[in-house]
């Protein structure tokens, strides 16, 4: 009896030992590397929930990607909402610092995205909330980019930087 005791505080002690070193490590790991969020929404389709309602797609977000800022056209990444700061969006790059952008519905026809700043819009035009409703949004909004579709499993694949043709920022000659 006395030995069963000493095999259970030794199973004990090992369990809680492994306990608070496997949840530090984790939640660093799901903070600082990677996540998988629910896309929820119509705003990016057809690239993400093409099928409505009906099935959410689960996506691979990778912090680590964007630790230094570096997103390029094209991406799609999520980030903190410039309006409610308690929920993230996800949305596809546009345009970078500097870039020069025709606007669809936004106060100015033409907009120059400042230092600091990017612009990103969804893929379903008129039914995204975007830089076309908030402007250029800051770089410390960023919260990740958005690798790959993990579910539903006939969706599996690598979300490639894809820019549509029509968003391409604007040269100088054509402002």
């Amino acid at each position: 009896m006395a030995q069963m005791q000493g095999f259970g505080r030794r199973y004990i002690k090992a369990f809680l030992k492994g306990f608070f070193v496997a949840v530090p490590v984790t939640v660093t790991f799901l903070d600082r590397v990677a996540c998988i969020a629910r896309v929820e929404g119509s705003s990016m389709q057809p690239s993400l929930n093409p099928g409505g309602k009906q099935v959410s797609d689960i996506v691979l977000l990778n912090h680590w990607s964007i630790r230094n800022y570096e997103v390029q056209r094209g991406d799609i990444v999520s980030l903190v909402s410039p309006r409610n700061p308690e929920q993230k969006i996800i949305k596809r790059v546009i345009a970078l610092e500097g870039d020069i952008i025709k606007t669809i519905s936004y106060k100015k026809r033409y907009v120059k995205v400042p230092d600091g700043h990017i612009w990103v819009e969804g893929d379903h035009h008129g039914h995204s909330f975007d830089s076309n409703a908030f402007g250029p949004v800051s770089l410390g909004l960023l919260h990740a980019r958005a690798t790959h579709i993990l579910w539903p499993p006939e969706r599996w694949q690598k979300l490639p930087p894809k820019l549509p043709p029509e968003r391409q920022p604007l040269q100088k000659e054509q402002v």
